[in-house]
């Protein structure tokens, strides 16, 4: 951890940027979905179809985050380097730990300025998380 920040600021930085990263690849995959509809439906769409499944590993990470931050008992320091480790696993650079995840996050960066430049502003809030020893 960087002096002067704490473990619950770089643990809720690191939560807004996955939620940025998280909508903006939400966005591109509800244009590539076509119409939608209402709001209610939009969200039955992405809790339940196919088509969005694979964004459930983020949104997993995304909800366990939020309980570490909810919980103080649950805030230890190893926290942010397992996040980071978790993280680093879906989007790189460490190897995946979800194939099928990786290989469309990838295809995303390429297809969308908004998902690369959110990938960008995650990628510099786990440069100021502690990384896993190296093996």
């Amino acid at each position: 951890m960087i002096e002067g920040k704490t473990l619950r600021s770089d643990l809720q930085h690191l939560s807004r940027a996955l939620r940025t990263l998280h909508k903006a690849l939400l966005d591109v995959e509800t244009q590539y979905f076509g119409n939608v509809g209402s709001a209610l439906e939009h969200l039955q769409l992405v809790t339940s179809h196919p088509h969005f499944a694979w964004l459930q590993k983020l949104s997993g990470v995304i909800s366990t985050l939020d309980e570490c931050l909810d919980d103080e008992e649950a805030l230890v320091v190893d926290l942010e380097r397992r996040f980071r480790t978790e993280v680093e696993g879906l989007v790189g650079p460490l190897p995946a730990s979800d194939d099928d995840f990786r290989q469309r996050y990838n295809a995303m960066l390429h297809d969308s300025p908004e998902v690369a430049m959110a990938h960008g502003a995650l990628r510099k809030v786990l440069a100021q998380l502690p990384a896993a020893p190296r093996d």
